[in-house]
């Protein structure tokens, strides 16, 4: 999870648009990627999901190199989590 500050309605949709068009980038070798976003505050959450350790490497390494103008604020932290419950529709 990456939390973003100074995250504008204008850069969520930059970033939909960006994604629509590319998808996910290569060498972020993600299963799934959800970013939640308060336009209110102006502040967001990445989550991102991984399936093997290995893959989290590589995806860790790829978004931390990432120039700051690829992302979609200041990041303001990283924390990763194991999965301990998840249920969907």
């Amino acid at each position: 999870m990456v939390a973003f500050d100074g995250v504008t309605k204008e850069r969520i949709e930059g970033l939909r648009r960006e994604i629509g068009e590319q998808g996910r980038p290569d060498e972020i070798p993600a299963t799934e990627i959800m970013i939640l976003h308060d336009p209110e505050g102006e502040k967001s959450l990445a989550i991102v999901f991984f399936e093997t350790e290995d893959d989290y490497r590589k995806g860790d390494a790829a978004l931390d190199a990432m120039p700051t103008g690829d992302t979609p604020g200041s990041r303001t932290s990283v924390t990763k989590y194991d999965v301990a419950i998840r249920m969907t529709a």
